[in-house]
């Protein structure tokens, strides 16, 4: 029998002729010869660059100056595993969360958001003082007022006055503004002590402080002063 041909046999040897260029594979029939003085340099096949520019129009090219916000970052070495393990030594403990169960199969739910867990907060006397809190302090404070005007009367029968604030004010003040005074006296005393009289000096200063500021405490600690006639 004859052998098969295909009828595309023309029409694949022209395209495969079509793109196949000469010397594709084999290079070109002549090659130039290098010259002898091109040869090849140390670090000639380095690429090369552009050389710095040091001055520019006869000035000098200076860094920018940073602006004044600029914080530089500070990278500080930190032992996280340290930090980790303090962190959980000190810190509390999570809570339990309540779950309700209400089917055979386990099937559960958060207890506080149903509904089901109470919340003092919305109840309608929530934050409102009881009546008998009230009480108490309106009686609590009825019986002070009532030992003030005890006191008073006592005051008035041994004939004995009470310093106003004003006047407790006052005293207080000039009190503070004498210890100031002996005070930066006693700071002003020479450290040497050598002499009789400078002992005793210093030892004037220290007492008069010391009284002025038991003095000046016990004004402070009692809200009503009592002085006899």
């Amino acid at each position: 029998p004859l052998r098969y041909i295909s009828k595309f046999r023309e029409l694949a040897k022209h395209e495969a002729e079509k793109n196949k260029s000469q010397w594709k594979t084999m290079g070109p029939a002549k090659v130039a010869m290098p010259s002898p003085n091109d040869f090849l340099q140390k670090s000639s096949k380095e690429p090369k660059l552009a050389p710095k520019k040091k001055e520019q129009d006869g000035k000098r090219l200076l860094p920018l100056l940073p602006p004044r916000t600029y914080h530089p970052v500070i990278h500080i070495k930190k032992n996280f595993i340290n930090k980790n393990a303090v962190a959980v030594i000190k810190g509390e403990p999570k809570k339990p969360r309540h779950f309700c169960v209400d089917t055979r199969q386990g099937d559960k739910y958060l207890l506080e958001p149903s509904g089901l867990f109470p919340k003092y907060i919305k109840k309608k006397n929530y934050g409102v003082i009881p009546k008998y809190v009230t009480q108490r302090n309106e009686e609590m404070k009825r019986e002070k007022e009532e030992y003030q005007a005890r006191v008073l009367e006592e005051l008035k029968k041994k004939a004995m006055k009470t310093l106003s604030e004003e006047e407790r004010t006052n005293i207080l003040k000039a009190l503070k503004k004498k210890w100031e005074e002996i005070n930066h006296a006693y700071q002003g005393l020479p450290i040497l002590t050598d002499t009789s009289y400078k002992r005793m000096h210093k030892e004037e200063l220290e007492l008069q402080l010391t009284q002025l500021e038991h003095d000046i405490a016990a004004i402070e600690k009692h809200q009503y002063v009592y002085i006899a006639d």
